[in-house]
């Protein structure tokens, strides 16, 4: 299982918390490298990522999570090329804002390493204060299932576990926030096997305020452009 996998954090303003995420994930069994995409922070993720260990990428301004990922799944690949690997490594995306409960991230790599899914998606079992998500995850959620026939527990998850040929079955990723719900549309039209996992991990709770506010008005409309670009 050594280096089989390679995790990739998307990350943006996360200073505070993007150590001790990287030296979590660091520690999962089968994972042979870390890459942080600094997705025009303005603070010192890029450096408090680099001092964890982590390989990082950096974006000169926001360009969004979709194209985080896409940069940190091309790093991977130069980094599996430079190694001289058999195969490529599977894919594990994770939030950059898990902190210390990335750790408990193994049960969502299983199924892949096993060979018994495409993608998984991570279900959260611990509780976490949304904020007024819920109407982001209900367009996300209704929208996959209209597409699919398969209705997600939590289809805005960000913590995912794929094999490389899944991911490069996807590309190009939906734009910006619209990434996961478009990955779980186009590869479950593609006949890939997708499912869900729970594990114990927990995110920065989401605010209230008027930034928070912002952000998921960006959300909404990365996920219905999303949608609408798979009708």
């Amino acid at each position: 299982m050594v280096g089989t996998v390679a995790v990739v954090i998307p990350a943006r303003n996360e200073a505070d918390r993007i150590q001790a995420t990287v030296t979590a994930a660091a520690g999962l069994p089968g994972v042979g490298a870390v890459v942080v995409v600094d997705d025009g922070s303005t603070d010192a993720t890029a450096d408090r990522a680099r001092e964890a260990g982590a390989a990082v990428m950096r974006h000169s301004r926001n360009r969004g999570k979709g194209a985080a990922m896409e940069t940190g799944a091309e790093a991977v690949r130069l980094l599996d090329q430079q190694e001289g690997l058999d195969g490529p490594r599977h894919l594990l995306f994770l939030d950059a804002d898990l902190a210390e409960t990335a750790a408990r991230a193994a049960p969502l790599m299983e199924p892949v390493m096993a060979g018994r899914a495409d993608m998984t998606i991570a279900v959260f079992t611990a509780t976490v204060k949304l904020g007024g998500h819920g109407l982001v995850v209900k367009l996300s959620g209704n929208g996959i299932r209209r597409a699919t026939g398969w209705q997600p527990r939590q289809p805005l998850n960000g913590q995912r576990c794929l094999t490389r040929p899944a991911f490069e079955a996807a590309r190009p990723l939906a734009h910006g926030f619209g990434a996961e719900t478009g990955l779980t549309i186009d590869l479950m039209r593609k006949g890939m096997r997708v499912t869900e996992v729970e594990v114990d991990l927990a995110h920065r709770a989401t605010g209230t305020d008027l930034r928070a506010q912002l952000h998921r008005a960006r959300q909404l409309a990365d996920v219905a452009l999303a949608l609408a670009t798979r009708r």
